[in-house]
């Protein structure tokens, strides 16, 4: 077995993960193998276009910064974001691929530091030949750069990433018994660690069964204040709700609950209705594995619907009327995402009522222009908060949180950490 990184220097997650990724294969036993590609190639060979910084609207892109900053303020990682991020990188690799292997980690260290802690111009001959300094080979692999033989390497190592469905980086490739096992992200280094010891994603829960919130982790009663902001007719937004109890159990909060219309939302800010449908095939399947290997982490059902996307705007004026107990959210949310029902039927809804008790005559006050009103509003307080997608996560009032994927950092900031 050997932990692969598939990499390239211009990205800041990759950045991140290249510096955890030595002591994640020790502790397993198994080999690191560095992985260079070319990610603006990776986005060509796959239909992506210029890549994902290409298409963020503002609040996804400032959200975007916060993130990377918050990811490395807790893996301890010095970042600064050059002034002209996106910097081209294929001299770089190609100097890269040109050194002896033995030097790879020490050059890549070295390389990521000139642009993610000092903001070096590495598209510069000079610039790789200062960030290089400490290795003797430097300036003749520079001047192999330009090698047809170089050329051809990184392009070949591009196609295979390719191969491999890679989209982005960092992206992580397990290979057990010849068969690779994709991961993608460096906020995905617990799932890294579980299948070098074990896990199958797509066959089961990980070693030791499955891993809700709060796993392991000490109970604390938090001071703070928590908003959630979600539609039922996210998958994401499911997740989220399904670790709600684990999630107070473990801090003593119950988050303010906040029902929106997610497609609206979309409408407002510019985005397509159902994101997934418009990603390129590779990140479409990967996605769809993915959202699999959360049930199974989490220990929840999941089965992708019959029929999606489903229009939930009577749902969430249900989930206004619940107020901020999660019964009816989750309930409502679990029968799209684990129960193949189709919310735009009326019977579907009676019954999902019916199910937590709740009564029968708040289907008919879903049309009373007092809670259309509510939704509405609700969804224009969302956007003037800076929320672009669901389930995002508010701690105090000003943390915002996007994703079920990220309720780690919610845990932490709810226990004191205050990234910003």
């Amino acid at each position: 077995m050997q932990l692969e990184l598939w990499f390239d220097i211009s990205c800041p997650y990759a950045y991140l993960a290249s510096r955890k990724a030595p002591a994640i294969a020790a502790a397993a036993g198994v080999e690191l193998v560095w992985k260079p590609m070319l990610l603006g190639g990776v986005f060509q060979g796959i239909g992506a276009g210029a890549g994902p910084l290409a298409q963020l609207g503002p609040s996804k892109a400032a959200n975007n910064v916060r993130d990377m900053h918050r990811w490395a303020e807790l893996l301890g990682a010095p970042l600064r974001v050059p002034a002209a991020h996106p910097m081209r990188t294929v001299r770089a690799l190609r100097t890269l691929l040109a050194l002896p292997s033995e030097r790879w980690p020490a050059a890549i260290d070295a390389l990521y530091a000139a642009y993610w802690q000092h903001g070096a111009n590495i598209a510069d001959d000079a610039a790789i030949l200062a960030a290089l300094a400490a290795i003797p080979e430097a300036a003749a692999a520079l001047a192999r750069a330009d090698d047809p033989a170089i050329k051809a390497e990184l392009r070949t190592r591009t196609d295979e990433a390719i191969a491999l469905g890679i989209f982005g980086a960092p992206a992580w490739v397990i290979r057990r018994e010849g068969k690779p096992i994709l991961i993608w992200g460096q906020d995905r280094i617990p799932w890294v660690e579980a299948v070098l010891a074990g896990w199958d994603p797509e066959a089961g829960p990980p070693p030791g069964g499955p891993r809700p919130v709060g796993t392991d982790a000490q109970g604390f009663r938090s001071p703070r204040s928590l908003e959630l902001y979600f539609d039922v007719a996210s998958p994401y937004s499911y997740f989220a709700l399904t670790q709600i109890a684990a999630l107070g159990k473990l801090t003593g909060i119950t988050p303010t609950l906040r029902p929106i219309l997610l497609g609206a939302l979309f409408r407002d800010i510019g985005q397509v209705n159902a994101p997934i449908l418009e990603m390129t095939a590779a990140k479409q399947t990967y996605t769809r594995l993915e959202v699999g290997r959360w049930s199974r982490w989490w220990g929840v059902p999941f089965q992708w619907p019959s029929k999606f996307p489903q229009r939930t705007i009577t749902a969430q004026r249900l989930c206004l009327l619940a107020g901020d107990d999660p019964t009816l959210a989750l309930a409502l949310a679990r029968a799209i995402w684990a129960e193949h029902r189709n919310l735009e039927e009326p019977a579907a809804l009676r019954t999902v009522l019916a199910e937590v008790g709740a009564p029968a005559e708040w289907l008919e006050r879903t049309q009373d222009p007092a809670i259309k009103q509510r939704l509405i509003d609700a969804g224009a307080a969302a956007q003037a908060a800076g929320v672009f997608g669901v389930p995002t996560f508010v701690v105090d009032g000003r943390h915002l949180v996007f994703g079920q994927d990220r309720i780690d950092l919610v845990i932490r900031m709810l226990g004191g950490w205050d990234p910003e």
